[in-house]
């Protein structure tokens, strides 16, 4: 099996950290090899989310102008292709690219312009996902998700909210959440990463999203886990990712991600974050097999339940299961 050749669907990556080093190299000349590895990839084992998020200014930090966000934005595209990537959500921040002058209106218009070309010019089928964070204000969000409304019907599909999960409330963030609810803006909001399935039932209580970025340990309580299950809310997890960070997984074969699968929960396998964690979803497809003996079938499944849980249009989830089903061949009829 050439996991590298498979097909991959990727909900959960954000922009702003996975500049790979060539990416930096071009925006960041002096940069070292050594001092990428040093100052823009986080520890391979973090005392916290904390500690893991405090490498990603290194990289928005580098995106304060249209020419390095068109920059950055090609640069994961040929990151994706490299590694058989055929359908991706692009989330990022767009008020942490305004530090040098630019609206928040026209990094989200270059971004979103940046994507459609990438995506027309290598076939890879992608939208944007607009991020405000736990340290923003009311005020911060509620633009943030006033700007996904604005640019409903463009690659711009969704809100999230990112940031250090355990060090900020969810207060401020509740109204933002209710205005894409009553506005028909799907969503998705980082949950059970640094904190257990309690964040979880917070985050679906007061925000309502769709699916949950993370939600790894969910599996610590059953009770979440049947409700996962049975109102089909969809994790996006992210093995390698979840190993630097959390404590409680020391090791791949810690991961809840296999309970989770055989519980029936839906849910697919992303990067999360290329630069602070130099991950690939080939690798993140070898760890699965290597460490529970996952086989086509069940990566089949596992993009087959992401494409379901798509913010994008039928028609678009129609082409990918199309082209998932040419790649896997009759193994997509058993499905």
């Amino acid at each position: 099996m050439d996991l590298r050749q498979l097909p991959k669907i990727e909900l959960h990556l954000h922009l702003d950290c996975s500049l790979s080093y060539k990416a930096v190299s071009r925006l960041a000349p002096g940069v070292t090899p050594a001092e990428y590895t040093r100052d823009y990839v986080a520890p391979a084992r973090c005392t916290n989310l904390a500690e893991f998020l405090s490498r990603s200014p290194k990289g928005f930090g580098l995106m304060q102008s249209e020419e390095s966000l068109r920059l950055v934005t090609e640069d994961l595209f040929e990151q994706l292709a490299a590694d058989g990537v055929v359908y991706a959500e692009i989330r990022f921040a767009p008020l942490l690219h305004t530090l040098k002058g630019l609206a928040p209106e026209r990094v989200v218009a270059f971004v979103e312009r940046a994507i459609d070309h990438q995506s027309r010019a290598t076939g890879i089928e992608a939208c944007a996902i607009l991020c405000t964070l736990r340290h923003f204000s009311a005020e911060q969000s509620m633009q943030t998700a006033e700007l996904v409304k604005a640019f409903r019907g463009s690659r711009v599909a969704a809100l999230d909210i990112a940031g250090d999960e355990a060090g900020f409330p969810l207060d401020a963030h509740v109204a933002a959440y209710r205005y894409a609810r009553d506005h028909g803006l799907p969503r998705t909001a980082h949950a059970g990463e640094a904190c257990g399935p309690e964040s979880v039932w917070e985050t679906l209580r007061l925000l309502d999203p769709q699916r949950i970025g993370h939600g790894t340990r969910s599996h610590e309580d059953e009770c979440l886990v049947a409700h996962l299950r049975a109102h089909g809310i969809h994790l996006e997890l992210c093995p390698s990712s979840n190993v630097q960070i959390i404590p409680s997984i020391g090791s791949w074969a810690d991961h809840p991600i296999d309970r989770l699968y055989r519980a029936g929960v839906s849910l697919s396998v992303s990067t999360d974050s290329r630069m602070l964690t130099p991950a690939t979803l080939t690798g993140e497809y070898e760890g699965l097999q290597r460490t529970f003996g996952w086989r086509e079938s069940d990566f089949l499944k596992t993009n087959l339940m992401g494409i379901d849980a798509a913010f994008v249009e039928a028609p678009v989830k129609e082409r990918i299961r199309k082209r998932l089903a040419e790649s896997y061949g009759t193994l997509a009829l058993a499905v």
